[in-house]
């Protein structure tokens, strides 16, 4: 399975999806101008994954920001992941990033997937 790594921008995020390492994480700032085509590879790679996942898959958020658009398709990821056995979300947010954080705990009672809160 190809490794997915898209180098972060001031307008989309750092991707790095790496089954072999098991590397999951999604970092930056969220705004890119059209975020159904920007995720769309995202969501392309997670259904492959879902084929054949590692035993446990921690799939890290570390946004900094991002718009309503990126939201829906963070939503989207979220729930592609909600299917594969063993899944954690670690939700990163800055301590003082009230948002972010509301954000995280928005998105864990839409899905069903355990979400584990960190500051950095």
């Amino acid at each position: 399975m190809d490794i997915l790594n898209l180098e972060g921008t001031e307008d989309t995020p750092k991707i790095i999806l790496d089954k072999s390492n098991e590397i999951f994480e999604i970092s930056g700032r969220s705004l890119p101008e059209d975020s159904a085509e920007f995720y769309q590879p995202v969501l392309d790679w997670i259904e492959q994954y879902s084929n054949a996942p590692v035993a446990a898959t921690e799939f890290v958020f570390k946004l900094e920001y991002f718009n309503t658009a990126s939201s829906k398709l963070i939503l989207d990821v979220l729930s592609a992941l909600e299917d594969i056995d063993g899944t954690t979300i670690l939700w990163y947010f800055h301590e003082d990033d009230e948002d972010m954080e509301e954000a995280g705990e928005e998105f864990s009672e839409l899905v069903e997937i355990p979400f584990e809160f960190k500051t950095y």
